[in-house]
């Protein structure tokens, strides 16, 4: 199949415009508002199932034919997939509108090939997007990478060739939300292929940090410092510094003494193991950056690159603490929490062991012993798996629990705090899993009084950007 002939000039939809500047272009407005449009009339799995919009729908799908092509000029490194995506497209149009299956197309865009600092994507899919929609509709995204030197440098030490990390330019509803991140997995496909990358928008992660941070910072009374409240006046600068945790981070779910699915894909178990395997990520890439700053600090030959590892490696410390406890654990529902948990247990380890402070009001740190802190509660996830590969699952959750429990209070009626019963202990998982409360470690009366006053601020974050 080969593609149709634009309907409208591609000259005008472009409007002299480069990829520098897409989100201004007719094309790109023309396929923004034809999506939307679009999403009205999709069902939950994407199909449009009446009838009676199939026309409506087919005019639709040729406005967002006719932008794609425009546009596909403004995006050399992206043709093979655009032009696959216009084929999709027509496909599921004349196919009937059933569920739509954009594997052809998903296949062909390759974006951890051009790990190139600026570089834009166009992407467009019916998709579901994780903390947003969840119904796999028709999504148009404009992206930018972001991969500054010291990142590029990094990476060879700290591989991770499926990491793609972007900056949000414009976007569909779907993006509206609190979702920072773009899946493959997410896309209406008719089989699942080898996925070859995971993009995270490190431009919203940042703005949600420094908008949380600054906040948190001054109703807790916390006297930054100076590295740190740089970052609450430097988009740029906490932008790149995500960029180094989140590429520690997603290398880290398959390194190390592992359970066997330590991602734990598809698979139902009490919530808390998520907590700590999401913590133990971030807690790796702390302890490299603690590693990273003690080597590079003694030296005096740093090139630029080095230098900017140094900068950064400080930096991501400060992001991993303020985030988990300033954001995570008061951000969602109460309702098996994993992230928030996570961010609870951090508090409350660095709290007993008197390197945080909540005094006369007032929080504060020793900052030269919280490394060792931070490292320590690492070596005990750490032992917990290492020791869980001699264990059976079920002894595995329960020694999980143990250390959880260990360092937060659970609910008064827990089943698990009680201690589960013979009937549970000698069934199937399920009944482990059953047991958990939705809210087993509830807030603190200081997490509780801090989630009242920092509420308007975490809603204020929702679609949040750079740019904003």
């Amino acid at each position: 199949m080969t593609l149709a002939t634009p309907a409208r000039s591609a000259h005008d939809l472009l409007d002299g415009h480069t990829a520098a500047t897409a989100e201004d272009t007719p094309a790109w407005n023309l396929l923004k508002d034809a999506a939307v449009e679009l999403q009205s009339l999709q069902a939950a799995d994407g199909s449009v199932p009446e009838g009676t919009d199939h026309p409506r729908a087919a005019a639709l799908i040729a406005d967002i034919v006719d932008a794609i092509s425009a546009l596909i000029p403004l995006f050399p490194h992206d043709d093979a997939y655009l032009r696959a995506s216009v084929v999709d497209f027509a496909r599921w149009r004349d196919g009937g509108f059933g569920v739509p299956d954009f594997l052809d197309s998903l296949v062909a865009f390759q974006p951890q090939e051009h790990r190139v600092d600026g570089i834009r994507h166009l992407v467009v899919f019916p998709m579901y997007t994780q903390n947003g929609s969840r119904d796999r509709h028709v999504e148009a995204v404009l992206v930018e990478v972001i991969w500054p030197e010291f990142i590029a440098r990094l990476e060879t030490e700290y591989t991770n060739g499926l990491f793609v990390s972007l900056r949000l330019v414009d976007f569909t509803p779907g993006y509206d939300t609190n979702s920072a991140v773009l899946f493959p997995e997410t896309v209406a496909m008719r089989a699942v292929p080898t996925f070859t990358w995971g993009a995270i928008f490190q431009d919203r992660e940042a703005a949600r940090y420094r908008r949380v941070t600054r906040a948190a910072a001054e109703i807790t009374k916390l006297e930054l410092p100076a590295a740190a409240a740089q970052m609450l006046d430097d988009q740029a600068l906490t932008e790149q510094t995500f960029v180094m945790w989140d590429l520690i981070h997603d290398r880290t779910h398959m390194r190390g003494d592992l359970p066997f699915d330590p991602f734990m894909i598809k698979q139902r178990m009490p919530f808390f193991l998520y907590s700590l395997e999401e913590l133990r990520c971030d807690l790796t890439a702390f302890r490299e950056c603690v590693s990273l700053q003690a080597r590079l600090s003694v030296r005096d030959d740093l090139d630029a690159a080095e230098q900017a590892m140094l900068e950064h490696a400080e930096l991501v410390q400060y992001a991993v603490i303020f985030d988990r406890i300033f954001r995570f654990a008061i951000t969602g529902s109460r309702v098996r929490n994993y992230d928030g948990l996570g961010g609870q247990l951090l508090f409350a380890w660095l709290h007993q062991r008197r390197v945080l402070h909540w005094t006369d009001t007032s929080l504060a740190f020793d900052w030269d012993e919280v490394p060792a802190a931070v490292v320590a509660l690492a070596d005990a996830i750490d032992e917990l798996y290492w020791r869980s590969i001699d264990r059976p699952k079920t002894a595995h959750w329960l020694a999980a629990y143990d250390l959880v429990r260990s360092v937060v209070t659970p609910h008064p009626a827990s089943a698990w705090a009680r201690g589960l019963s013979d009937d549970v202990l000698a069934g199937l998982p399920k009944g482990y899993t059953d047991a958990v409360l939705d809210d087993e470690f509830p807030l603190s009366m200081f997490f509780e009084a801090l989630e009242k006053k920092m509420r308007p601020v975490i809603a204020s974050t929702e679609g949040i950007t750079g740019r904003d």
